[in-house]
């Protein structure tokens, strides 16, 4: 059993835990939070994109052509670093929850870069050879573009005030391509627009439950959302 700091218990197996889940979804759809709430549920380690670092991400937001390519270049080679530090670690830490996937990676440049700076990506990723985990089970939260406009204004964070409507959707459809053909690892496909599993315990625990259950294919959760 795990008993979290707000007094909720789950009776948890430890033989039934995935050891890696990844949780993805575009910006301001809560995916950091969830993989932070669940590495204090199962008492994981957590590895987590680290947007703050990337000297280059306030320039792509206030202009999104100049500063795309050294923006997706250097977010590439963060993970790309995290990756080979989680196969290093995989004999001593195995259990892990990460809030990206790397194979994802070039849905943003897909996104974001023109022809010619798209095919330089490319080239630089596919000479990387990444050798990344599969995990035991993704997490894929979904939200249409205003929930995640609505969301990502509301966290205020000062960089983020340049992010339109247009940006989102782009996203958005890039996502559903991506996932559309994942079928590397169990895929949980949730509809994070009604639901607050971060701040509603109902939600949470429920979600838990459910993707305790997942041990292969593809499967969608469309809950009804709790009172808070």
């Amino acid at each position: 059993m795990v008993v979290l700091a707000n007094d909720i218990a789950l009776n948890l197996e430890p033989a039934l835990l995935p050891s890696f889940v990844a949780v993805e979804g575009p910006i301001g759809v809560g995916k950091t939070a969830l993989a932070k709430r669940l590495a204090t549920t199962f008492n994981y380690s957590v590895l987590l994109e680290q947007a703050e670092e990337n000297p280059f991400l306030e320039r792509f937001y206030q202009d999104l052509p100049g500063a795309a390519l050294p923006t997706q270049l250097y977010f590439l080679f963060q993970r790309v670093r995290q990756m080979q530090d989680l196969r290093q670690g995989d004999m001593f830490k195995p259990l892990r929850i990460a809030d990206f996937l790397i194979e994802k990676d070039p849905l943003f440049a897909q996104v974001t870069l023109d022809d010619d700076e798209l095919r330089l990506y490319q080239n630089v990723y596919d000479q990387l050879r990444i050798d990344s985990p599969t995990p035991d089970l993704v997490i894929y939260l979904q939200a249409p573009p205003e929930v995640l406009l609505e969301r990502v204004n509301r966290r205020g964070v000062a960089m983020e005030k340049y992010i339109d409507k247009r940006y989102l959707s782009a996203l958005n459809e890039a996502y559903q391509q991506f996932f559309h053909f994942y079928e590397d690892a169990p895929l949980l496909i949730v509809n994070a627009a009604e639901i607050d599993p971060i701040h509603n315990d109902d939600d949470y625990r429920n979600l838990v439950e459910y993707l305790l259950t997942i041990k292969s294919g593809r499967h969608y959760y469309n809950p009804q959302p709790h009172a808070s």
